[in-house]
This record gives structure tokens, C-alpha cells and sequence, in this order.
């Protein structure tokens, strides 16, 4: 149902001001003419004077629409909307996205190519930040560095784009897992306490930064934010003697990870390929699933300025009028 109503309906309290201002100040004194003696002037009176005192009312009623219109213009009426329902934010997440050089690692399989675990990140992770609906979804790039590429925001379609255009190297080729947790608990800790997770993925160890990730792992328990760790890739894929490929060993530190995962209570999770991973982010929906209550807002529509037109254009009608008048008194 649509309504109208006033934002600052105090302001008719100034309607009786042209009256009060009469009552209380002087008349101005009018100027002196020259007179003329008419010896029909009795003749003339109920000719002449009566219909100019009728005239003389419609610049008064003209006067008092335009102050009624100013007046309403300045309580600024509004025109408010029918209901609108918009989904309460249900979670503040965080995803943190290794980009150190070791993700250029060709050693997951989409289709029938092998592609480098940062593409594969790019494309499940896109999938799951476009079903996250409700939810408010920053990201973390972090390398040598942990840098942030998006705040906390509703809007998913810039999130996904962000994240596609990330490059392996961009932010350093080392690994700062400790900064990158740091840096989600300092944008995380104004969100609700209950409503406050991180999605760390990485592919290695802490190399580099100067917060240890342990450490990082129990401000984040202190702030309540829970961390779900993500390990990315299989074993490494080097060339042999023979140009066979052999499997070597992954750097990868799972205990790290398991440690920073439990002190926060989240879970780590291994990926070793897409589908792990689409496997891993279905299981995050169901851990923290995304809120389905609703909230509604009433959109509001100013409209003063409908009376502050009407004022203008009385205003030049009452100015045209009085011109008028004026020059036929001077004929």
C-alpha cells in the first residue's frame, strides 16, 4: 500500500506567519499622489472603486496558495512504496586466494586438458561466490603479501570478476599465510560475531610475512571468526631424465593448516582436483548455509517538488499581476 506523509511536518507551524508579521509591523506609508477634484466623483465611486476592491482580492488569494505551497515543499512530502523484501545477510565471508608462484602448477584436470590449480580455483570458487546469495563476500589476494582486492560486499558480480582477474605472481611468489589471516580478522571483526568466516585457500607453506600463522589462527579464535583451510593440488609433476613424467612432493603443509582450522573451529579440506573442490565448497554451503530470513524496506520517493513548482508558478503570477495593476493605475 502506498502512502503520503511528511518528513518534517513541524514546518506548517509556519503557515500563520504572513499574519503574524502583519499584526506586529507597521504598515508601510504610501507615496503621495497628486490629487484631482471630480465634482461626479460620487458617480464614479460605485463604478470605479467597487470592482477594484474585487480585484485587489485575488492577489491576496494568489499570495496565500503560494506561501501554502512553499510551506508544503518545505516539509518535504514524501510518497512511500509498497513493501519490498530484501534476504538478511546471513554470513560475512572472507576468501583468502594463494597467488604465489607455486599455483602455476598444471596439475589439474578440467575436461580433457590439464590447467594450472589457480584456473581451477577461479572457476569452483566462481560458482560458489555466485550461489552465496544474502551473504556479504570480500577477497584477500596474498603472496609475498597479503593485499585486499574486494571489502565486504553484496555485490557478487564484482567479487567474481576480481578474482578472475587475479594472476599467478601478483602479489609476490612466496606464501604469507599469517598476513593473509591477519588482514581477514582486522575486516572482519565489525561484522556480527556469529556471522564471521574465512576461506583460506593455499597450494604451500608459510614462506613469507611477518605474522605467524598460528599465531593469526588464535586472534582469529579471540574474534570468533571461524576458518575453513582448503589445500590445493596433488603432488608436483616434474620431468624425468627420459622426458617421463614423475610424481614428486608437494609442499604443502596440511598440519598447518589442520592446526589453524581447529583453533578457530572450522575444517581443512584436501583438493586434489575440481571436482574435490566443488565437493568441498558444496560442503561449505551446507556448514554455513546462507540466511533465509527476509527483511523489508518501503522505498521513498521526495516530492516537494510539485508544491515548490506551484509556488514558483504563482509566484509569477502574482508578479505579473501586481505589475499589471500597477500600470493601470499609472494610465
Amino acid at each position: 500500500m502506498n502512502d503520503l506523509q511528511f518528513a518534517w511536518p513541524w514546518a506548517f507551524a509556519l503557515l500563520p506567519l504572513p499574519l503574524l508579521v502583519a499584526w506586529l509591523l507597521p504598515r508601510a506609508r504610501g507615496a503621495r499622489l497628486a490629487a484631482l477634484r471630480i465634482p461626479f466623483y460620487a458617480e464614479l465611486q460605485h463604478r470605479l472603486v467597487k470592482p477594484e476592491r474585487t480585484r485587489r482580492r485575488w492577489p491576496l488569494w494568489l499570495a496565500a496558495l503560494g506561501w501554502l505551497s512553499l510551506v508544503t515543499a518545505a516539509a518535504r512530502p514524501q510518497w512511500i512504496g509498497a513493501p519490498v523484501q530484501l534476504p538478511v545477510s546471513g554470513r560475512d565471508l572472507m576468501l583468502a586466494v594463494d597467488l604465489s608462484g607455486s599455483m602455476k602448477e598444471r596439475d589439474m584436470r578440467i575436461g580433457n586438458r590439464l590447467v594450472d590449480r589457480l584456473t581451477a580455483v577461479k572457476l569452483v570458487a566462481g560458482r560458489f561466490i555466485e550461489r552465496r546469495k544474502g551473504d556479504r563476500i570480500g577477497l584477500i589476494l596474498f603472496g609475498d603479501r597479503a593485499y585486499l582486492q574486494a571489502p565486504l560486499t553484496f555485490d557478487r558480480k564484482t567479487v567474481r570478476t576480481l578474482l578472475n582477474e587475479a594472476a599467478i605472481g601478483l602479489a609476490g611468489e612466496k606464501t604469507a599465510i599469517g598476513d593473509a589471516i591477519g588482514l581477514a580478522v582486522k575486516r572482519l571483526r565489525e561484522s556480527p560475531r556469529d556471522n564471521r568466516v574465512l576461506i583460506l585457500l593455499t597450494d604451500g607453506e608459510n614462506t613469507a610475512g611477518s605474522v605467524d600463522p598460528l599465531k593469526a589462527a588464535d586472534l582469529a579464535a579471540q574474534e570468533q571468526i571461524r576458518i575453513y583451510t582448503i589445500g590445493i593440488g596433488g603432488q608436483r609433476m616434474v620431468r624425468g631424465v627420459l622426458g617421463l613424467s614423475v610424481l614428486g612432493n608437494s609442499s604443502l603443509d596440511e598440519d598447518s593448516l589442520r592446526a589453524i582450522a581447529a583453533k578457530t573451529g572450522g575444517r581443512y579440506f584436501r583438493a586434489r582436483d575440481p571436482k574435490d573442490l566443488e565437493r568441498i565448497y558444496a560442503e561449505l554451503d551446507q556448514l554455513e548455509p546462507t540466511s533465509k530470513q527476509r527483511q523489508t524496506y518501503r522505498p521513498v520517493a521526495e516530492r516537494f517538488r510539485w508544491p515548490l513548482g506551484l509556488a514558483l508558478l504563482v509566484s509569477v503570477l502574482l508578479a505579473l499581476t501586481l505589475t499589471r495593476t500597477g500600470n493601470l493605475r499609472h494610465a
